[in-house]
């Protein structure tokens, strides 16, 4: 355990280190890195009045700041830079101080390097969260002891101290983490691949090759999950080295996890098929999430018994933001979806309920094609209330799609998202279902998703 402290201890100290940023696990980050003797210097965007009292742990630890519209100044002449997983590595600055010398580098690969224990990873345009944090419960159940984080939203560098060797790192990893990685983990997933942060990706390919990375570097001995449904994760089979495992709902399969026409849940592998649990039992609402627990059930098979994998088909409700239920009101079911920050992760939201329901959609343009979209709308919607940059991207689609005449959908344009509620709720009549489903980002308004869905619950349950 301490012996992985001591490796970071002894990789740092002494050594130029400069933070990109000063998110939630840089700020735990630097403290831990001053602790261990490192010359730190902080660069960010905002000037010191922005960073409120962190300014003052700033001066206390001695960081040197590069703030302000120059702030990428202060990477010239590191040993070291560990940039945040939002920050494009691709940008001049970056590759000017790799070409000069520096090493970068980023909380999540550092904790790859030093982890002691196995490593699960998944990635995937969708389901990710949902599937890692499956993966955590059947571990878990099972009575190991899990180290869960990365893109989930909790840093893992700051334990790694603690982490013993039995123990179980579980982690969710975004292109923007795998795009500079050069580690995989023992097991990995990849969910899918669809087109999502075109707005920071160069192209597709990019992104595609980004996921590729959490399986390029795995050995012979390791295992990897991928969904058989989707083009571009069936075409990885050619990357892996070790153990390959499918997931598919839609048709049974000999080495992997699938769904059965009877509706139970099974695994195939080396020739014994074992049945886990019925379709009809799973907690989690949507195909998509059973495909979510097919995917995780691939990843822990061999670790984890059958009976365990079915407690927690049972008995998991799901993460926050994900068709998470907010309240019954007047008759009407609200929904919290904000995780749909894409066409396909609303479409799943949208199968998930076998009515027509009301859906709040648009925000941030991350520049991806909505005419997937457009026909899934007309199938499943009766009120679409658009707001955001994506509002009259998704309309057009929406309008220009074929059967939209004759669909009776009504469109409704709202300013915010007290306006987008009002105008739900006035559209509502007893027995309707109302989501927020944007399909879209969130920084045109929030932070991220979770602050949007969160405002989005407190306007909700004001009502």
């Amino acid at each position: 355990m301490e012996q992985a402290a001591q490796a970071l201890r002894q990789m740092i100290e002494g050594r130029r280190v400069a933070f990109i940023g000063a998110g939630v696990s840089h700020r735990q980050l630097i403290g831990m890195f001053c602790e261990m003797g490192a010359q730190v210097t902080l660069c960010d965007k905002k000037e010191l009045e922005g960073f409120g009292e962190y300014a003052d742990t700033l001066r206390r630890l001695g960081v040197a700041l590069s703030l302000g519209e120059h702030y990428l100044d202060g990477l010239a002449g590191q040993d070291i830079i560990l940039r945040t997983p939002g920050f494009e590595y691709y940008t001049p600055a970056l590759q000017q101080a790799i070409a000069a010398g520096s090493t970068v580098t980023s909380e999540m690969e550092l904790f790859f390097q030093l982890c002691p224990c196995m490593r699960v990873a998944v990635t995937g345009s969708d389901g990710k969260t949902t599937t890692t944090s499956l993966i955590a419960a059947m571990l878990q159940q099972a009575g190991r002891t899990v180290h869960l984080g990365g893109n989930i939203g909790r840093p893992l560098l700051p334990v790694v101290g603690e982490v013993k060797e039995s123990d179980v790192a579980v982690v969710e990893l975004s292109s923007f983490q795998l795009i500079s990685m050069r580690q995989s983990p023992e097991v990995a997933v990849v969910t899918n691949v669809t087109p999502n942060h075109l707005d920071h990706h160069k192209d597709m390919q990019e992104y595609i090759d980004a996921k590729r990375n959490i399986l390029l570097y795995q050995s012979e001995t390791s295992r990897t999950v991928l969904g058989y449904e989707n083009d571009i994760t069936r075409a990885m089979d050619a990357d892996v080295k070790g153990k390959l495992c499918w997931f598919t709902r839609l048709r049974e399969i000999d080495n992997g996890a699938f769904l059965r026409a009877d509706g139970m849940l099974c695994m195939a592998e080396d020739g014994v098929v074992t049945p886990i649990v019925h379709k009809d039992e799973v907690k989690l609402r949507g195909l998509h999430n059973i495909e979510n627990l097919l995917a995780a059930a691939a990843a822990v098979w061999g670790m984890v018994s059958a009976e365990d994998i079915a407690q927690v088909a049972r008995t998991f409700a799901g993460v926050e933001h994900r068709i998470e239920p907010v309240r019954l009101l007047d008759g009407v079911q609200w929904y919290n979806d904000s995780i749909a920050t894409s066409p396909t992760r609303t479409i799943a939201g949208l199968r998930s309920f076998d009515q027509k329901i009301i859906i709040i959609a648009g925000g941030y343009d991350k520049h991806i094609p909505y005419e997937p979209l457009a026909p899934e709308i007309l199938a499943h919607v009766k009120v679409l209330v658009l707001m955001g940059a994506t509002g009259p991207v998704i309309e057009k689609a929406v309008r220009e799609c074929p059967g939209f005449a004759e669909s009776g959908l009504v469109i409704l344009h709202a300013d915010d998202m007290n306006q987008a509620v009002e105008l739900a709720r006035g559209a509502a009549v007893p027995g309707d279902i109302v989501s927020l489903s944007p399909a879209s980002a969130s920084f045109d308004r929030y932070a991220n998703f979770e602050e949007r869905g969160r405002e989005f619950k407190e306007i909700v349950n004001s009502l």
